[in-house]
């Protein structure tokens, strides 16, 4: 964190509570443990009073302060510089990732759901926030409101990419970015349908910083999600979440994101979204091969085709432990299509069918990820251009 914004976060607590009366800023002083003084002291200068006693206060001290403050009486100043204090030792979210994300709200409303300035409302302060050009007072503008108003419903001027800017939302604290998608993919915003684009289109760039929008819960039917850092899992699953988006994003990176976005709350979901994910790959592949594959052949049967096509069978190596990995290879992809069947949604099942847990579906998510990029690997490497590879014309 730099010293600007810690000077900034000492100012802004020095100036909301010296807009207490003076007899009181001791007292207040006192309640945020800083040192005590007396009214006539605060008489002879409020903010210098309470600046004072945080000169010497330590950054992780002041954000304390900054906190404690906000529970008496709300800033948005204030809440996002001790945010972005508090997140100084956390991952950051690039300005390439949220331009990125930012461009998926262009050309769309934000939230088709009610109206946008009560949507806006609910995060930012606008009518308080000064307006773009202060000094232009054709129409009379004194707030963000008022301009916003003026561009985007009276004559429609300002893009969301514009809005946003204008918003700070490539400067935010990730606690106001990460409110603003979660409210934006809220099922009060937006229908089913396009919460679901929405929400796969952020997380293909906002995957790369090491965040990502989960399923957390459900509202009348409806998933409700929020960011979360822990949600990828583990470091593989942002390789093979890579991987799958340059491989083919439309269709074999949409099943991945929505098996790792089931695996905790929808187990037997998504183990039929990892067998499912894992057939897409294999169908890719072998069409591109020129290798025919019946609609009815089922995920084991296209695997042995795949594997004859990309010398992947055991019999096609002389290596004793390549023969016992390509084996078990083969073993896993069956066992897939068998733990689908047995603990998937895509079968009915009567009241003593086993229930799968969390832990199942992160084993079946896993494992058809790793199969898939490793079958996408071995495709990739005979190729004369490997996939990613930007091509001239």
């Amino acid at each position: 964190m730099s010293t600007i914004s810690v000077h900034d976060l000492r100012t802004r607590i020095a100036e909301i509570v010296a807009g207490n009366k003076a007899y009181d800023v001791p007292a207040v002083c006192t309640r945020l443990g800083l040192a005590p003084g007396t009214s006539d002291e605060a008489m002879q200068g409020k903010f210098r009073y309470v600046n004072s006693r945080l000169l010497s206060q330590p950054t992780a001290r002041l954000a304390e302060i900054g906190q404690d403050l906000l529970g008496q009486v709300w800033d948005f100043w204030l809440a996002e510089l001790v945010a972005k204090v508090s997140e100084e030792r956390t991952p950051a979210v690039s300005v390439l990732t949220r331009r990125r994300i930012i461009e998926v709200f262009d050309g769309q409303p934000l939230c088709p759901g009610y109206d946008e300035l009560e949507f806006l409302e609910q995060l930012w302060p606008i009518t308080a926030m000064p307006a773009v050009s202060p000094d232009d007072d054709v129409w009379g503008r004194l707030s963000l409101k008022d301009d916003i108003v003026q561009h985007t419903i009276r004559n429609h001027d300002w893009s969301n990419r514009e809005l946003l800017e204008r918003l700070g939302l490539l400067d935010a604290s990730k606690a106001l970015l990460f409110r603003f998608l979660e409210a934006a993919v809220h099922p009060t915003a937006i229908d089913e349908a396009g919460q679901k684009d929405r929400v796969e289109k952020i997380n293909r760039h906002l995957q790369h910083d090491g965040y990502r929008l989960s399923r957390s819960g459900r509202m009348s039917g409806s998933p409700v999600y929020t960011v979360d850092a822990a949600s990828i899992g583990t470091p593989a699953d942002a390789a093979i979440s890579d991987m799958l988006a340059k491989f083919e994003p439309e269709q074999v990176h949409a099943r991945w994101t929505a098996a790792l976005d089931r695996r905790g709350d929808d187990p037997a979901g998504a183990i039929t979204l990892a067998r499912t994910l894992l057939e897409d790959v294999c169908r890719w592949l072998l069409d591109d091969l020129a290798i025919p594959a019946a609609d009815q052949d089922d995920l084991p049967a296209l695997y042995r085709k795949l594997s004859k096509g990309l010398k992947l069978a055991p019999d096609d190596h002389s290596e004793q432990v390549f023969k016992q990995i390509l084996g078990n290879c083969q073993s896993v992809v069956e066992s897939l299509g068998a733990l689908r069947n047995k603990l998937g949604d895509a079968h009915g099942g009567g009241p003593k069918r086993a229930r799968p847990a969390a832990r199942h579906a992160e084993l079946a998510v896993n494992l058809a990820g790793s199969m898939a990029t490793f079958l996408i690997a071995t495709w990739d490497a005979k190729r004369s251009i490997p996939i990613g590879t930007a091509v001239d014309g």
